[in-house]
């Protein structure tokens, strides 16, 4: 289930709520029990590896790859 995060416009608390994407617009309380929040833009982060760059050559970059002089 997605997490969203959100902050308090009463208070200035931000805080995450775990909720399906159908209700991520939905009104959401902070902890304080304030109404007034807003659904903040949150970067994605997703771990894994990134797969090797078309060409090998084993570097990358000028000085990396071994075109320079």
């Amino acid at each position: 289930m997605p997490r969203y995060e959100y902050r308090c416009r009463t208070c200035g608390a931000t805080f995450e709520l775990s909720r399906p994407m159908a209700q991520s617009a939905d009104p959401a309380n902070c902890p304080a029990g304030h109404a007034d929040t807003v659904k903040l833009l949150s970067a994605v982060a997703v771990g894994g590896t990134a797969a090797p760059a078309a060409g090998g050559g084993g570097g990358g970059g000028c000085c990396g790859g071994g075109c320079c002089g």
